[in-house]
């Protein structure tokens, strides 16, 4: 007896432990899932002959092995590996540069580019026949005398007769845009590999005024929400497309947004807003607005992993960077965090870089200002024109030459 409660006893602990491996083998996986393990950023050391002197709106890829850059309206990716172009896009119109290619970003974490795509509508008026209800003719009373036993006696009976009017249909002219806006998605393969890129539509953005400019563009890749300022003529949109391409207005009447920058990981997006002279940092989650900062001199920085990046601005220098939580629930006058005071050059010839590093980045083409945990480091830049990666990881230095451009990466020296 002693012998069997023993070999049930050991039975009933082996699998307890087999169950115990087998939940915390799954709860490992998930936790990858659900927070996974901070990488390194890639970085790569090469050099590269682009075969265009006219290179505008340089991008690198999350991979930094490809380069999207515009050339004459014509959007090009090239492979910095095997040193060739791989896929061209041109404008449907030499002369209208509203259309074709209006602007094109990288996805943050993957080798996927997002452009939109601009032509004319082959159909701007329609013409639609409309059927208008039958019409009906008024009734008419017609009197009949029955036959009764009294032939003295006369009784009058009344019948209503009611006549349909055939009515002849109609045509009606229907105005729709005269601009098709789409929505493209371009996979690239890995770059060693010879296979085409994958250039896909998504979808027509029919609320896309014809011969807008979009002037921001943000997306938030956990959420698969975009956001766009859309400028034509005096009027500005702010535009926000989820992930079943529905597309709504989020703007106010007479409001100017000059920097966006969305939540990676609630979706939220954190703004410059102007409206008259009232100047705030709003975060905007759907149709809800919260005020962050009602400081005249704030501007948002960018957003990265959980922390919101809030510049201080006085007569085009950066004298302060403040933060706040990236939260779901964002809450009105938020608690700001000093993390930097000093003197940076800030003016509309600067970029801001949010790195991997938690590392604040801004350049232009002769400087790099690099402030990391409250220490600022300025780097200087060689190249004729200069571009970092948007993890802040990699530095492009682009040479102009007659009918070509050199192209060097190397770590950024941060």
């Amino acid at each position: 007896m002693k012998k069997k409660l023993r070999i049930i006893f050991v039975w009933t602990l082996v699998s307890l432990l087999l169950q115990f491996g087998a939940y915390s083998l799954l709860n490992n996986q998930v936790q990858k899932v659900m927070a996974p393990v901070t990488s390194e950023p890639i970085t790569l050391q090469l050099k590269a002959t682009i075969p265009s002197a006219d290179l505008t709106n340089v991008q690198i890829s999350y991979a930094k092995d490809y380069i999207a850059y515009s050339e004459k309206g014509t959007l090009k990716v090239f492979n910095l590996k095997k040193q060739k172009n791989v896929f061209e896009k041109e404008s449907p119109s030499v002369d209208d540069k509203a259309l074709g290619v209006l602007t094109y970003q990288w996805l943050p974490d993957r080798n996927t580019l997002i452009y939109f795509y601009a032509k004319k509508n082959p159909n701007p008026i329609t013409y639609v026949t409309d059927y208008p209800p039958k019409s009906t003719q008024q009734p008419t009373t017609q009197s009949t005398t029955p036959k009764t036993e009294d032939p003295n006696e006369k009784t009058t009976v009344s019948k209503d007769t009611t006549k349909e009017v055939p009515v002849k249909p109609r045509t009606k002219i229907r105005y729709g845009n005269p601009q098709l806006t789409e929505l493209y998605t371009l996979e690239l393969p890995d770059s060693d590999e010879d296979t085409a890129p994958d250039d896909r539509f998504n979808q027509t953005i029919d609320q896309f005024p014809a011969g807008g400019e979009i002037e921001e563009w943000v997306v938030s890749t956990y959420t698969n929400l975009m956001y766009l300022t859309v400028k034509n003529g005096s009027k500005e949109q702010l535009m926000e497309i989820d992930v079943m391409k529905n597309v709504r207005t989020l703007n106010k009447s007479g409001e100017t947004i000059d920097n966006m920058a969305a939540s990676d990981r609630y979706g939220t997006l954190y703004l410059d807003s102007k409206v008259g002279s009232t100047q705030q940092v709003l975060a905007l989650n759907g149709t809800k607005r919260q005020t962050i900062s009602k400081n005249d001199n704030d501007r948002i920085l960018g957003i990265r992993d959980g922390k919101v990046y809030i510049g201080e601005v006085e007569n085009d220098v950066l004298v302060k960077i403040k933060t706040t939580a990236d939260l779901s629930e964002v809450k009105s006058n938020p608690v700001l965090n000093t993390e930097w005071v000093g003197s940076i050059p800030f003016d509309n010839t600067q970029r801001t870089v949010i790195g991997s590093k938690g590392q604040i980045v801004v350049y232009d083409h002769l400087t790099a200002y690099i402030v990391t945990a409250g220490q600022l480091k300025e780097v200087n830049l060689h190249g004729d024109d200069n571009y970092i990666s948007v993890d802040g990881a990699e530095l492009i230095q682009l040479t102009r030459e007659e009918t070509f451009t050199e192209a060097e990466l190397q770590p950024l020296n941060s």
